[in-house]
């Protein structure tokens, strides 16, 4: 079995001690780290580093983690965002959710949470190697699991994390209509009581990008893949 290389993290905050603390900790348990104080240090880090990831500060002193995350991810849709922020509103955390974010974690944090929440969110982005994918298929739609491709009618679809990983979900559960909650739980890791527009967010990016058909709304129960005809 091969193993896979150390995964990446970029740390995006301009406050010197908590990005001190946040480089520490990663190091400490295996991640390779780098580090930048503001919008423009991350987006020159993100095009010659090619992180696996980012752990990213909403208020930077020249811009904005809802902007630089919109540019991350035009220039990369498969790069993994985490927001790490003080803004702990509803309406942040749904705002940090629906841009596209894997995750995000409100100031104060625990520096254990913040490594477990990032080994959550590469466990799902970043396949282990030799961790026996397979290729998962539903009519004109194809997603591997081993190289994190999607196609659609023979050509490729780009996906961001949060996209590919409620795919493989509706996927593995062909045939089944899955509740907002259990979505929410195996996709997001979230409990239904704060975050429940999301599912309709990514439902819908879903359908955008492979098609309107593919996915069936049970109104009142769930979603799932519309069945094929053959």
């Amino acid at each position: 079995m091969t193993t896979a290389a150390p995964a990446t993290v970029l740390v995006v905050e301009d406050e010197d001690g908590i990005a001190d603390i946040l480089e520490i900790t990663l190091r400490f348990h295996g991640f390779t780290v780098h580090t930048a104080g503001t919008v423009q240090r991350a987006l020159e880090l993100a095009r010659e580093l090619q992180p696996d990831l980012v752990l990213l500060d909403v208020m930077l002193p020249d811009g904005t983690g809802w902007q630089l995350c919109r540019d991350l991810r035009a220039a990369r849709e498969e790069l993994a965002v985490i927001f790490l922020t003080a803004r702990d509103a509803p309406s942040d955390v749904l705002g940090g959710l629906a841009l596209g974010g894997d995750d995000y974690i409100t100031k104060p944090f625990n520096v254990d949470e913040v490594v477990a929440r990032v080994r959550t969110v590469l466990r799902r982005t970043r396949p282990a190697a030799g961790d026996g994918s397979t290729v998962l298929r539903h009519g004109e739609v194809e997603l591997d699991e081993a190289t994190f491709t999607v196609r659609r009618s023979g050509a490729a679809v780009e996906l961001t994390p949060t996209e590919y990983n409620l795919l493989r979900h509706l996927m593995r559960n062909s045939g089944r209509i899955l509740t907002k909650e259990q979505l929410l739980q195996s996709v997001w890791q979230y409990d239904s009581a704060v975050e429940s527009t999301v599912v309709e967010t990514y439902i819908s990016y879903l359908r955008r990008k492979l098609g309107a058909s593919l996915i069936e709304t049970r109104r009142g129960v769930g979603y799932g893949l519309r069945q094929v005809t053959p």
